[in-house]
């Protein structure tokens, strides 16, 4: 189904005010180092911790923020939003967004980034966010080794997961993960492979990855893995530079491929387009639309 976007209007006008980290022109992150973040300031409406994590490998580390809504829980719990890119989400976050999540069912927030002061570690997002095989494919993919979804997820699901929903009184039956571009992938991925979450926000995600490497295992994926998931698809049609035009063509036939594939095989997919935004431009809208679907503040 085509999800309303007028729903995200005022959000979105809150967001251009209120979140930080603009991208460039060319829909590019800044990459200057974060200064302190809403977590660092203190909330009145959410109380954060953090926690650092090791790659089973010993060369990564994982700097992880958990929010918790200072309110009381819910019977059930709180609903929990994992998000990717943790430096660079909470970088998005702002005092008045918190305030307006602990006006609706505001989720626990589990922000899992890197041990770094930069919006993004390039090197081992291209890592951990990326699944295995496929055929290496142009110069920007060659340039750093891939295919560690798996061990990531475990780490996620074994080591992050345990630590943070010990902490915060949370809704198994909605819990949900968001990720953007290579991100993006691996929600897909997770989607195909495990049912720890109820929900799925994949924005902008990679499709043209080792030649579409994420359809693939989609169209490799049993119907019984899939079928009766949720996942909310959140992509723009905006282009940045002649190089992203020639390759539209390609990557909208993958798109194509890939929602079809995954209705076939039962997924409740909902599909959220921003006219005109960037691949760079959709990581705060995606991230905008995740937290107010999530919070039921639609």
């Amino acid at each position: 189904m085509q999800y309303p976007l007028k729903i995200f209007s005022t959000a979105l006008l809150a967001l251009s005010v209120g979140l930080t980290l603009a991208t460039q022109a060319n829909g590019r992150p800044h990459m200057a180092p974060l200064g302190d973040n809403v977590a660092d300031r203190g909330s009145a409406f959410y109380r954060f911790t953090s926690q650092t994590f090791t790659s089973a490998d010993g060369l990564r580390r994982y700097k992880v923020w958990l929010g918790v809504p200072k309110q009381a829980a819910p019977t059930a719990g709180f609903p929990v939003l994992y998000l990717l890119d943790g430096n660079a989400a909470m970088a998005r976050l702002s005092e008045d967004r918190l305030k307006q999540l602990a006006g609706h069912q505001p989720p626990a927030l589990v922000a899992v980034g890197y041990d770094t002061r930069l919006p993004f570690d390039v090197e081992a997002r291209a890592l951990d966010y990326t699944p295995p095989g496929g055929q290496r494919g142009d110069a920007r993919h060659k340039r750093y080794p891939g295919g560690g979804s798996h061990a990531f997820r475990a780490l996620l699901l074994e080591q992050i997961m345990p630590w943070a929903e010990k902490q915060a009184k949370s809704d198994p039956q909605r819990r949900a993960l968001w990720g953007h571009s290579y991100g993006g992938l691996f929600v897909l991925d997770t989607l195909y492979s495990d049912a720890a979450f109820t929900h799925y926000f994949s924005a902008a995600p990679s499709l043209g990855w080792r030649y579409q490497r994420i359809v693939e295992l989609a169209q490799q994926a049993a119907p019984q893995a899939l079928s009766g998931k949720t996942l909310y698809l959140i992509e723009g049609d905006g282009r940045s530079d002649r190089h992203e035009e020639k390759r539209a063509a390609q990557l909208n036939d993958a798109d194509r491929a890939l929602i079809a594939t995954l209705r076939d095989k039962g997924v409740r997919l909902h599909e959220i387009r921003y006219p005109g935004q960037t691949h760079g431009e959709l990581l705060p809208s995606s991230l905008e639309a995740t937290l107010n679907i999530l919070s039921g503040a639609e």
